[in-house]
């Protein structure tokens, strides 16, 4: 696999980096920030996973299916996307213990749970956590080998795109002003829209309605 192009620092991005670099690949994460962690690092309640090793453990009757009829009852409305949340998040919390060494041995019933699903370890702030362990490993890989290349203060302006409409790479533009490309598949995985307010924005676009509303969003995302 040749070089993949992840835009955003934050669990995401970084899970989507590591997976790569699992099938073989070079990675090139990029962050408009001067840090990584995006609104991951936020979190404190801990991760959904259904049918996990934990759950297990502790006798909890619970399962993927469960997770996706409390989903959809909860108000989604894009049945596919659940699905792949609900049926994956199992294997989602296995990997960052097998893989990253993270206790999520503590669990816990959020509101429109039938189970308790929420898993976290004894940590005050979860999200940050979990999401320190995934950049502290990449960025080890990063002094180690040529496998990736954490990149910060980057802004991806544009995606490039090849004669059949794919996209092939993007147009970055570092803090000192230098332009820059890099060529790859992209995955963006740049957070919500939810702070921007500016005149045009998607935000302003589609949810006009919200606009006045605080986020936990911010210029990270």
């Amino acid at each position: 696999m040749d070089q993949v192009i992840v835009v955003g620092g934050g669990l995401a991005g970084y899970s989507a980096a590591h997976t790569v670099l699992e099938q073989g690949g070079r990675v090139l994460l990029l962050d408009k920030m001067p840090f990584s962690g995006g609104n991951s690092v936020k979190a404190t309640s801990g991760m959904n996973g259904a049918g996990t090793s934990t759950q297990r453990a502790q006798e909890v009757m619970d399962s993927p299916e469960l997770f996706e009829a409390d989903s959809m009852r909860g108000g989604a409305t894009r049945p596919d996307l659940v699905r792949v949340l609900t049926h994956e998040s199992g294997d989602g919390i296995e990997w960052l213990k097998n893989s990253f060494g993270l206790d999520l041995s503590l669990l816990s019933r959020l509101g429109g749970h039938s189970a308790p699903r929420t898993h976290r370890g004894a940590e005050k702030f979860p999200g940050m956590t979990i999401t320190y362990a995934l950049m502290e490993k990449l960025e080890d890989i990063e002094e180690e080998s040529d496998k990736a290349v954490i990149m910060h203060k980057t802004k991806v302006n544009s995606l490039i795109k090849g004669g059949d409409g794919s996209v092939i790479g993007v147009e970055y533009e570092t803090a000192d002003g230098k332009q820059g490309k890099a060529y790859g598949p992209v995955v963006l995985a740049t957070g919500g829209f939810g702070a921007d307010f500016t005149e045009g924005s998607l935000l302003q676009q589609h949810r006009p309605d919200l606009a006045h509303l605080p986020s936990t969003n911010g210029e990270h995302t």
